[in-house]
């Protein structure tokens, strides 16, 4: 995999300017090689920032012990002359359903998988490792990645409490990787990893003014992550900057034996993201919107007028937008969505099968959880699970589906609801008007590509103004309010990555809105600079 050399970057920070709210991957590793720091004082530094925020925001749900360790052995190889990637002994959070092999815990915020243990790293941790990449710890999530309850909150999980967001007090994190988002956002690691069924990178990336790459189904191994479907799940990178994006990309993309769907990867080796990253990107390129996905209300409006004046910044980087390049089934996806619900059938028969899939690759399972019946029992029977109040909504109904995904109605629904997602939705609407990608406000984006594995790329947009009225969830998280982010998405065809990073480069570069609003909470824990 080609990188460029951090070598000859001069690094002009002084004590001051070393701010681990802002820090990217090149100032780091520029620190790292001029000896301004070194990985351990790295991963001390996060672990203490970690340590002043955790008990109001509860982002991490525990750090690596071997995190420090770790550290001391990337420092010692690139003192030896080997340096293994461009994020050799830099410190990443991973979210708390990508197992590990070591001493932490993978348990989907469950105490069901409790000290359970894997026979080995999941595909995305051992490329991270690897690439001598620090795993600094697990980071909290909307329990079982939103996949249990109808009436819980995003972010909460019964190992993990509740998160939330650093944007304003007490508020909706979303999910589900909500821990993995709020700790990229205010510097608890370099990134974060995610996973996404539908919206779980997109939607806290969206609320926590991130870059989220929500890569095509197949791009990153889920093999060793606790799952939903393995028709929609994947994996991929949260980070402050569409640049740190595109390093820890190009990272994890690749083939895993163990995940079957990495062999539909149209090259041997993934291409390096970080070449993506052009400034000249969208001259020349067609945008397309899907108008007929909007709702109006009170509550969206900042974010439209945004999306509005997004439009005219492609415009001006010379990109030809193509407006109403509709989903010409979107109505069918909201019929669906409200009678036979195929997105459901597809999601629980998929979790049923591939729930008892995981289980039995455990080496230990200490409360002896086979499948998704038993999880179910085990939650209802464990006070800390918190089940009556927070039901099990979402395993009753793939339960009472009485079938898994290798039965006939299974593969009816899938070909339904991956047309909604393909023809009827984004690639249809690619393919009709000629265009490169399409935009939408990022609350807007996750559903359709969701259905046929299709990437989308989200970067900051805005924020609420600070007039803004407080609305609330029903569990009392701030969901609308002062400074809370939002984001633009760029949506393409499968395998679209190197393009859609690209485009989003080139608007963040022309808009640096993530930078225009800062969290109301933020640790003080900073490096020191070695003279």
């Amino acid at each position: 995999m080609l990188f460029f050399s951090f070598a000859t970057y001069a690094l002009r920070w002084s004590l001051a300017e070393s701010h681990l709210l802002d820090a990217g991957a090149e100032e780091l590793v520029a620190g790292l090689e001029r000896g301004a720091w070194t990985s351990v004082d790295l991963t001390k530094t996060y672990i203490t920032r970690i340590q002043e925020v955790n008990p109001v925001l509860h982002a991490v749900t525990e750090i690596n012990p071997d995190a420090l360790s770790i550290a001391a052995s990337m420092d010692a190889e690139r003192a030896a002359g080997t340096v293994r990637s461009p994020l050799h002994g830099i410190p990443i959070l991973i979210k708390n359903n990508i197992a590990t092999k070591d001493q932490m815990n993978n348990t989907a915020g469950s105490y069901s998988l409790l000290k359970a243990t894997v026979p080995r790293d999941a595909g995305v941790a051992a490329k991270l490792r690897n690439a001598g990449v620090v795993i600094l710890g697990k980071s909290n999530l909307s329990q079982w990645a939103n996949f249990r309850s109808s009436n819980s909150s995003n972010g909460w999980s019964a190992y993990g409490g509740q998160v939330t967001s650093a944007y304003y007090p007490n508020m909706d994190p979303s999910g589900s990787s909500s821990g993995s988002g709020v700790g990229s956002s205010i510097g608890l690691a370099f990134a974060s990893l995610g996973t996404e069924t539908s919206g779980s990178i997109l939607s806290p990336s969206n609320m926590n003014n991130l870059v989220g790459i929500k890569p095509t189904v197949g791009l990153t191994s889920r093999a060793l992550v606790i799952p939903i479907s393995e028709h929609q799940d994947t994996v991929g990178p949260m980070a402050r900057t569409v640049t740190d994006a595109a390093y820890v990309l190009s990272i994890i993309a690749g083939k895993d034996t163990n995940d079957n769907y990495t062999s539909a990867q149209p090259w041997d080796t993934p291409p390096n993201y970080c070449l993506a990253l052009k400034f000249s990107a969208l001259r020349g390129a067609r945008i397309g919107i899907p108008r007929n996905v909007f709702s109006a209300s009170s509550t969206n409006k900042p974010v439209l007028q945004a999306f509005e004046d997004s439009i005219q910044v492609l415009k001006r980087a010379g990109a030809i937008i193509v407006d109403n390049a509709n989903y010409s089934a979107y109505d069918q996806y909201l019929a669906d969505s409200s009678g036979a619900d195929r997105t459901g059938i597809v999601l629980g028969a998929d979790f049923v099968s591939n729930m008892a899939t995981y289980l039995s690759e455990l080496t230990s399972n200490p409360n002896n959880v086979k499948n998704l019946a038993d999880v179910s029992n085990f939650t209802r029977g464990f006070p800390l699970e918190q089940y009556p109040d927070r039901d099990t909504a979402g395993w009753d109904q793939a339960l009472a589906l009485g079938y898994n995904n290798t039965d006939y109605r299974f593969w009816e629904a899938y070909q339904f609801t991956s047309f909604l997602g393909g023809e009827g939705g984004v690639t249809g609407a690619l393919k009709r008007n000629n265009l490169s990608a399409l935009i939408l406000p990022t609350r807007y984006a996750a559903g359709i590509p969701a259905l046929a594995g299709l990437p989308v790329v989200t970067v900051p947009m805005g924020f609420y103004p600070a007039n803004t009225t407080v609305v609330r969830s029903a569990r009392n998280l701030v969901q609308v309010g002062p400074n809370v982010p939002f984001g633009l998405s760029f949506l393409g065809p499968a395998w679209s990555e190197e393009t859609l990073i690209s485009f989003a480069y080139a608007f963040e570069q022309r808009t640096h809105a993530r930078l225009k609003v800062k969290p109301y909470l933020i640790p003080n824990a900073q490096l020191s600079v070695a003279n």
